[in-house]
């Protein structure tokens, strides 16, 4: 007897999906507040931003397809799109690339493939690819970190001057705030002949990656932890994602270390670990069997790891995730349980 099972995303625990998204986002206070910290004000602008256009997004595609306005927007799942794609984007970005963005995810990705449940790509992650194809100076210029000494932080009002009218303050100099990211430096000072040792002397890094990214990193590691404690993520999908991406950066380093950086530096570094708990892990667009979960996570790391070191763009999270969504469905055929010795029809 065959029972009719509806799509994804299946919750198997005592909490609904609005529930779980706001997990998601309150997991997400400690790296937003490292980010904020060091990055300035950006941030938070972007989060209000962003969320504003994706609420308003949501509430036009769920009136135009019919649906029950209130109970869909009661889910969170917006919210939790607009902040991952926020977060992920440079400080100082212009108001129309995180407008652009958000409404690529919503409208694109999420509602024309039929809302929650249906969409076979990450929104955020499709959101984002879209902007760095498209906009690649824009998606490129990031703040350099200021960390303790706020003298070269920029205030509330000069954020919104920059992010809303391009116009910088006059005490500070565009190219003295703005820089490369520490994936940006290493790729291209590899490029010009120098030695992982040499690079990472720069006054860029900090302990293990760049300055005041490892801290941030650090604070989505703590809330990504915290959602495999509440069982709002499942453990193995991040496990395989850093164990692969972890594995193949050793191999490389082992072989030569001049020119590969060590695991740790990969670790964290971009959106490896931000991307690890909470963006690989989207209940909709991943795998969904536990063995699955291993292999799309361990798919995500090594590709990851092989845009970075041999492909166009410095960090590969957002394509590697994408990659992976086209092989979930796969996945998952090759690798559900057995019953009787025959595979579930």
């Amino acid at each position: 007897m065959r029972f009719k099972t509806v799509t994804s995303p299946h919750v198997l625990q005592d909490a609904g999906v609005g529930q779980v998204m706001r997990r998601v986002l309150y997991a997400m206070l400690p790296g937003i507040a490292a980010l904020t910290w060091f990055f300035g004000w950006g941030i938070l602008v972007n989060l209000v931003l962003a969320t504003t256009v994706a609420l308003l997004a949501e509430t036009a595609m769920l009136a135009a397809r019919g649906k029950p306005i209130l109970l869909h927007l009661g889910d969170s799942s917006a919210v939790v799109t607009a902040w991952l794609l926020a977060v992920a984007l440079p400080p100082l970005a212009p108001w129309w690339l995180t407008v652009v963005g958000v409404l690529s995810a919503i409208v694109l990705a999420k509602h024309l493939y039929g809302g929650l449940g249906y969409n076979p790509f990450n929104p955020a992650m499709v959101g984002y690819v879209v902007l760095l194809i498209s906009f690649p100076r824009e998606m490129s210029t990031w703040l350099v970190p200021h960390g303790l000494d706020q003298s070269q932080a920029m205030t509330f009002w000069e954020t919104l001057q920059v992010m809303f009218n391009s116009e910088w303050p006059a005490r500070f100099a565009a190219d003295a705030l703005t820089g490369a990211t520490p994936l940006d430096v290493l790729r291209t000072k590899l490029g010009l002949g120098l030695t992982v040792t040499e690079i990472r002397n720069s006054p860029v890094f900090g302990i293990v990656s760049g300055h005041g990214w490892e801290w941030a990193t650090s604070g989505f590691l703590v809330g990504g932890l915290w959602l495999i404690y509440t069982r709002a993520a499942d453990w193995r999908i991040p496990a395989g994602m850093l164990g692969g991406l972890a594995v193949i950066a050793t191999v490389f380093y082992v072989v030569d270390p001049v020119r590969y950086a060590p695991p740790w530096f990969h670790l964290w570094s971009g959106a490896a670990i931000f991307g690890a708990f909470f963006i690989a892990t989207d209940p909709v667009t991943a795998s969904a069997t536990p063995r699955g979960r291993l292999i799309y996570g361990a798919g995500i790391g090594i590709l990851v790891y092989i845009i970075r070191g041999f492909g166009g763009y410095p960090d590969g999270v957002a394509f590697s995730v994408l990659l992976m969504n086209i092989a979930a469905p796969t996945i998952d055929l090759y690798t559900q349980p057995r019953v009787f010795g025959a595979r579930r029809g």
